[in-house]
């Protein structure tokens, strides 16, 4: 592998996956202080500064091997009034906010202005993180977004259950990323999705 060109690949991917990381968390935390609730605010996570929102260890296994994770925006359910609207709310607002950022970026790509290779290939960058990482965020498994929301969902009593019962189901999320299985729960969303976007641009360009 020549080092030179890893080097340069993995550097025109980096804004797009800052982008996309620091969105989603900054939205999880800005819906969550709309509906009372401090903490992020107070832990200086209501930033677009990406440092905040970067876990080291997530970070780096994101580069090296397509998965990892950010620093989870700390939220507290005690302050919403209604504690599982609030839950469903603040927990899609961070893949909402990717998929908004996925259609900005679309939009921008189809219209032709990037005639640069190396802003071209940061815009893709930038639409093929949010597409994913707004979709894997969705998938009803702990500790993403979409189990928060599936667990709001249910009787409190059957909640109750969830939560106790959580890790054993995020041992399953692991066992689906390792043995490749996601792919196949993955992908088939993704194409849907891009499907979708291509259909939507036909109709202004």
């Amino acid at each position: 592998m020549d080092i030179n060109n890893f080097i340069t690949s993995n550097l025109l991917l980096l804004p797009g996956l800052l982008i996309a990381i620091t969105f989603h968390e900054l939205a999880h935390g800005y819906a969550a202080y709309m509906m009372g609730d401090p903490t992020a605010k107070n832990q200086g996570r209501l930033t677009l500064n990406p440092i905040k929102h970067i876990d080291p260890i997530g970070f780096m296994l994101l580069i090296t091997v397509k998965f990892g994770w950010a620093k989870p925006v700390p939220i507290n359910p005690i302050y919403f009034k209604k504690r599982k609207t609030g839950m469903i709310i603040v927990s899609l607002a961070g893949p909402l906010t990717n998929f908004v950022l996925a259609i900005i970026s679309a939009f921008i790509l189809a219209s032709g202005i990037l005639t640069n290779y190396i802003t071209f290939t940061i815009f893709k960058t930038i639409l093929m993180y949010n597409i994913v990482l707004g979709i894997f965020n969705l998938l009803p498994f702990p500790p993403l977004d979409g189990s928060k929301v599936f667990a709001s969902l249910l009787p409190t009593k059957y909640e109750v259950y969830f939560y106790k019962y959580e890790k054993y189901l995020y041992l399953i999320l692991i066992i689906l990323l390792i043995t490749g299985y996601m792919d196949y729960i993955l992908w088939p969303l993704i194409n849907i999705t891009f499907s979708t976007l291509l259909k939507i641009l036909a109709v202004f360009f």
